[in-house]
């Protein structure tokens, strides 16, 4: 093409014509662009007879007059330009009140005329400017640092570059975001341009300001004869391009051309880079020619150069228009900022899913789809590459700021997924959530996000193996997912341990110091000067001193400060590590002899079950988290005062251990549907569910009409009711419908089937058609309904199917399913379909979305602890009532004294049974629920009862998962097969 050439040529090294070269110095300030880094300087041309227009006096006047209309319509473009630009400045202001549109200068060396200009252009419209002044010899290294800089800077919305031709390489120019590059030549803003996607980059002000001037003639421009001469360039080419776009023949020449002359005569406007020593006689000119200047627009007027002579003012210079262009583009770059700040619509492209029969293995199944870079999912879902944080190709952290740039966004639909009481075959809720979610937005073209927890890599090498789901539904790369991950419960397990060691340590330093020598070293003197930290200064006022001068202490106020005295025998704060290991459940800490004979027995629990994980997964932000951090309780003193982070003096370095983890990780699944995984506390020994961030963040990204499809772990009496009664508290989030997950392999164990054994065949039971055992078995299923119902949320059944379930089978369990109160019963093919095999569960949950939900709390945060206890044993599980053991008895009481009896109940119980007894399955009845200990997590924000007897370290089985981890990560639900 004729552009694409010209625009190849524009990008090359060119060297003017004959003459001297002017080369603007620094003193000069230069061009400010790049859209010449040469010039010749063009000298005034001077009409004096002859030659193809009048005598001499009548060429002057006519160019007088030529120039009064000229000078007019520059008046007229550079007032209509600010005008314009004020009022377009003011919408985004109202828009966008928090928003203050900002033009950046870089400059070496002191201010020009030129940068003036500008400077007070921006102050007429009401830009700020931020001025950044360079040594007048910097280097281009030094201008790269400040350009990368400001491209950074989120306030600042044009960069305007007034630097030495030797500095403006187009290195430098195309370092400049192409929405922030005010003058129009990076090379992507010059391609928008010739390939005609001017709409998408910034133009140039200066070929602007040459085409405004141009567009107030009264002539029409079509079919006129324009000549460029000695231009290069950038500006070269779009100024081809622009006249073109009018109508115009364009040509363009060098000073040194033979052809000059016979293409200025023909010509109906020239336009020129500066007036200077170039003669070009006025026998040249036809009548009427229009005559451009651009050189006042590219550089600043020297202060030695000659004086003008009269015929010089035929030229018509651009200089203040092209600035008032230049801060209109900074004007709607900021107006491109808001708009981007905005709901961006989806442009999902789903992976297509080849599903094979048999089904492979999962990690076949993950290792043989291509996910799509993690950047482009985010741009796909309306994320803005600012608020990525990639962690390689697959995976990436978002930052919390989408937040607040999407807080008026309305949520979509709320989707929670939790089950019947598992068994040892397992019911396949992440598989059922990843399920829906490809069908929603692969198959629906429904807005829709999944959100996960992060698995443990205890269970993941235990007994359970990987949790990315299974066959056609899975999150990819399963490996990635299921091993560390973006590292956030290694982040825990750090912060966990300093706070564990923090307390040892505090133990010691207390029992072999004095108060002094304690007081001298936590507040140090330095350079002579003592100060309290913001920390102490905080414990301090809840101690009730109300200094801040630390020399002004009595001695009973320093014991106070120094000494938490902690009771060793009282400690609650346990070490965690992420490994299923029966032997660290008792330990004894404090033996060598250094420690001073300070030992004491403790033990370590898994770091999913820190309270570190559970305060993550319930936090709204980085203030909340360090807030809910300092409030964790560690241990009592010996006069039973709780003792917190805070007092330790360790929450800012938790805060920073943890500002990493605080952000959900952006995954996708089998069909290129997003996913966030975030966070992973148990149900059964914490509340079970992934964080309130990841549900907050996706309600936002999949718009109004959106699906957001969280999962509960473990039964609907243990993770749902916690996901109710805890996150939906913490989160103010309200669900539209649950989504509960069933087998029939385990509706038959529910139903009295016999027990299995991982590896083992199973019992013929289970893989025959046995209409009686299912029908027992659904008695379950009916209490999971009925307790989901309690909260006033609508109920749809998702009947995860095997290959030996029957057709007959199938229609029972959905026909209980409908008599007894779900919106839908619906069988699912995910596993062996995909997406597509979820269709009608998607349409089920549609549907049941459009009920109105009448969702509520199950009890009053107001309710006494034990009646809170007593609420969820007699609603939820079926029991006839609880029993206290005095312990447990004694620490309510202490709970109610510190007022923490405000906080809601979460549970500790087997997940296996809804009773306190594992192997009672069904449902139940006539049992007295023993609740034998009841703690607290105060930064979580839960009283936690212990009911039977709870590990919080589990160990390894004899055949583990890490014995076949080299091969394949097991989904546990299909290793019975």
């Amino acid at each position: 093409m004729k552009l694409s050439a010209a625009f190849r040529h524009a990008c090359r090294t060119h060297r003017c014509g004959a003459g001297p070269v002017k080369v603007f110095g620094p003193r000069r300030s230069p061009t400010t662009r790049g859209e010449m880094s040469v010039c010749l300087p063009v000298r005034e041309t001077h009409f004096t007879s002859g030659g193809g227009g009048g005598s001499g006096s009548s060429v002057q006047s006519l160019s007088l007059q030529k120039q009064k209309t000229l000078s007019a319509a520059h008046e007229n473009a550079t007032r209509e330009i600010i005008q314009r630009s004020r009022a377009e400045l003011a919408s985004v202001v109202k828009a966008h009140p928090a928003i203050k549109p900002t033009l950046a200068i870089l400059q070496a060396g002191e201010d020009d005329s030129l940068l003036e200009m500008n400077k007070k252009m921006a102050g007429k419209i009401g830009l700020n400017v931020m001025q950044i002044c360079l040594p007048r010899q910097c280097t281009e290294e030094e201008v790269l640092e400040e350009v990368l800089r400001l491209n950074e800077d989120p306030n600042v919305h044009g960069v305007f570059l007034c630097l030495p031709p030797s500095l403006l390489s187009r290195r430098i120019l195309n370092t400049i975001k192409p929405e922030k590059d005010v003058d129009g030549v990076s090379d992507l803003n010059v391609g928008r341009l010739v390939s005609g996607a001017l709409s998408e980059g910034l133009p140039s002000p200066v070929a602007g300001a040459v085409l405004e001037l141009l567009a107030r003639h009264d002539a029409p421009l079509a079919g006129k004869t324009a000549v460029l001469v000695g231009l290069e360039g950038p500006l070269k080419v779009i100024l081809q391009v622009l006249l073109q776009s009018d109508g115009m023949k364009v040509q363009t020449s060098l000073w040194s051309s033979d052809s000059l002359q016979k293409l200025i005569r023909g010509a109906d406007v020239v336009v020129v880079p500066g007036t200077g020593s170039v003669e070009l006689p006025p026998s040249w000119f036809k009548p009427g020619v229009t005559l451009i200047n651009c050189g006042s627009a590219l550089m600043p007027e020297s202060s030695a150069s000659e004086e003008r002579r009269m015929d010089a003012e035929s030229w018509a210079e651009i200089d203040s228009i092209s600035a008032a262009l230049r801060m209109q583009n900074v004007v709607r770059s900021s107006m491109r900022w808001v708009e981007n700040q905005q709901y961006q619509p989806w442009t999902l492209r789903p992976l297509k899913l080849q599903p094979l029969s048999p089904v492979p293995s999962d990690i076949e199944i993950s290792r043989a789809q291509t996910p799509k870079p993690i950047v482009q999912l985010a741009e796909e879902i309306g994320l803005l590459p600012e608020e990525l944080e990639a962690y390689g190709r697959t995976k990436a952290k978002v930052r919390l700021s989408l937040l607040t740039r999407l807080q008026h966004q309305p949520n979509g639909k709320y989707v929670l997924v939790a089950g019947i009481t598992p068994t040892p075959l397992g019911e396949g809720k992440s598989t059922v959530t990843i399920g829906l979610v490809q069908a929603l937005s692969a198959h629906l073209k429904l807005n829709s996000f999944a959100c996960l927890r992060q698995p443990s890599q205890g269970p993941t090498f235990g007994v359970k193996g990987g949790a990315a789901g299974g066959g056609y539904a899975q999150v990819i790369p399963m490996e990635e997912f299921n091993l560390h991950l973006t590292g956030d419960i290694h982040a825990i397990t750090a912060a966990n341990n300093l706070v564990a060691a923090a307390v040892d340590a505090r133990i010691l330093h207390e029992a072999t110091q004095s108060d002094k020598a304690l007081y001298n070293r936590l507040v140090p003197s330095v350079n002579g000067v003592r100060r309290f930290s913001p920390i102490q200064l905080g414990r301090l006022q809840r101690l009730g001193i109300n200094k801040s001068d630390p020399s002004t202490l009595t001695p009973e106020e320093v014991s106070s400060f120094v000494r938490l005295d902690l009771d060793p025998a009282k400690v609650t704060w346990q070490r965690v590590v992420d490994t299923n290991d029966r032997f660290l459940r008792k330990i004894t800490v404090g033996q060598a002899n250094t420690e001073k004979g300070h030992s004491r027995q403790t033990q370590f629990d898994i770091a999913v079950a820190s309270e570190i994980m559970a305060i993550l997964a319930l936090t709204d932000g980085l203030a909340d988290m360090k807030s809910r951090l300092g409030r964790m309780v560690v241990g009592s003193s010996r006069s039973g005062q709780p003792v917190t982070a805070d007092d330790l003096g360790v929450t800012g370095a938790l805060a920073v251990l943890m500002k990493d983890a605080i952000k959900p990780t952006l995954m996708q699944t089998l069909e290129g549907t997003p996913v966030f995984v975030h966070a992973g506390p148990f149900a059964n020994i914490a509340h079970g569910n992934s964080s309130v961030l990841a549900d907050q963040l996706a309600l936002k990204l999949v718009g109004k009409e959106g699906y957001v499809v969280t999962e509960a772990g473990f039964g609907a009496d243990i993770g749902m009711e916690k996901f109710f009664n805890i996150k939906c508290r913490a989160s103010g989030l309200k669900p539209d419908v649950v989504v509960l997950v069933a087998t029939i392999r385990a509706l038959k164990m529910h139903g009295g089937g016999p027990s299995v054994t991982a590896g083992v065949p199973l019992p013929k039971e289970y893989t025959d058609e046995n209409l009686h055992l299912v029908s027992e078995g659904c008695s379950n299923l009916k209490k999971q309904i009925e307790i989901a119902r309690l909260f006033g949320v609508p109920v749809v059944v998702a009947l995860n199917i095997f290959k030996t379930d029957t057709e007959a089978e199938i229609d029972l369990v959905c026909r209980i399913a409908e008599a007894s109160g779900a919106s839908a019963a619906v069988p699912c093919h995910h596993w062996t379909r995909g997406g597509r095999g979820s269709v009608e569960l998607a349409h089920a949950v549609k549907e049941a979305v459009a009920q109105k939900s009448n969702f509520r709390f199950l009890y009053s945060l107001q309710t006494p602890i034990v009646e809170k206890i007593r609420t969820i044993a007699q609603k939820v599980y079926g029991a006839d009532d609880i029993e206290l053991s005095p312990e447990a008895q004694a620490k309510i009481e202490y709970y109610n004294q510190q007022g923490f009896d405000t906080l809601p109940v979460c549970m500790a119980k087997t997940h296996l049974s809804l009773s306190h007894i594992p192997d009672k399955k069904g449902v139940p009845t006539g049992f007295i629920l023993p609740i034998r200990d009841v703690r607290a997590s105060i930064g979580a924000g839960f009283i936690y009862p212990l009911v039977g007897t709870m590990s919080t370290m589990p160990g390894l089985p004899t055949r583990p998962s890490n014995g076949r981890s080299a091969v394949v990560f097991c989904c546990p639900w299909r290793q019975f097969e």
